[in-house]
């Protein structure tokens, strides 16, 4: 897929699925702009491409947690280059006590999460959406989850530390909802909406979560951030046009 000559945007650079969107847009000829709050950790995965050209490679600090740093890192970027045309919101901040049992939530660490990552995601799309609508154009990606689909399969977990938390599918259920909003508020503006729900990507779990979760899918079983990066430039590309508002599921079906 070409994004040549697409300035894209992209929150939440240093990890996983965000700096494997960079590598792909960068490859696939766009310019991208990356944005966390771990700079050190974003520089260290994008230096390669700063090298092969650095002009298409910027990279910016930012909470996204706070809505005065949402607003001054878009103003950045437009300043840097004067149409955005795809931002992609990876980011997801966590209080120290995310993930945690259910049993064990904390009030303060649940109030947290909920700000941080839905009302994260709500004001970020505010900001983003309000330069799309007056460019009349523009094609944002959320990240949701399986989790968000469906319920976990607990079974999975047993024998190791690992646990489904609640909120966490909270969250990313609701991320699919305003996904789904804002493409229909926002019709006939020349703005497409739309998000992914990724499958588990391996990242060393216990070798019995690994062989349990597998029998649930189909061929691959837990996932490479590739692969799920390779579904987000397709949307971020004119060859998804005309998809708005959908829930793409990638998850080597998991779900089924």
């Amino acid at each position: 897929m070409s994004l040549k000559d697409k300035c894209i945007l992209i929150t939440g650079a240093a990890g996983r699925i965000g700096s494997a969107v960079a590598k792909l847009a960068f490859e696939a000829g766009a310019k991208v702009i990356l944005t966390d709050i771990n700079y050190k950790g974003m520089e260290d995965q994008v230096n390669h491409l700063k090298e092969i050209d650095n002009s298409r490679v910027c990279l910016l600090e930012c909470n996204i947690a706070l809505a005065e740093d949402i607003e001054s890192m878009i103003n950045q970027c437009l300043s840097i280059n004067s149409i955005i045309n795809g931002a992609v919101h990876c980011a997801y901040p966590r209080s120290k006590g995310c993930g945690t049992r259910f049993e064990d939530i904390k009030p303060e660490d649940l109030y947290l999460d909920l700000n941080m990552q839905l009302g994260g995601s709500i004001l970020f799309s505010k900001n983003i959406l309000k330069c799309f609508e007056r460019q009349r154009e523009g094609s944002l990606i959320h990240v949701s989850s399986i989790q968000g689909v469906c319920a976990p399969k607990f079974e999975h977990y047993e024998g190791t530390s690992m646990n489904s938390p609640l909120e966490y599918a909270a969250i990313k259920a609701g991320i699919i909802s305003i996904t789904r909003w804002l493409a229909k508020y926002y019709a006939n503006k020349g703005v497409r909406v739309n998000c992914v729900s990724p499958g588990g990507i391996k990242d060393n779990q216990p070798v019995s979560f690994q062989e349990k979760y597998k029998k649930s899918c189909t061929n691959i079983g837990l996932l490479n951030s590739d692969q799920v990066a390779k579904t987000i430039i397709f949307l971020l590309s004119e060859a998804s046009f005309a998809i708005n508002g959908q829930n793409i599921i990638i998850d080597d079906g998991w779900v089924l």
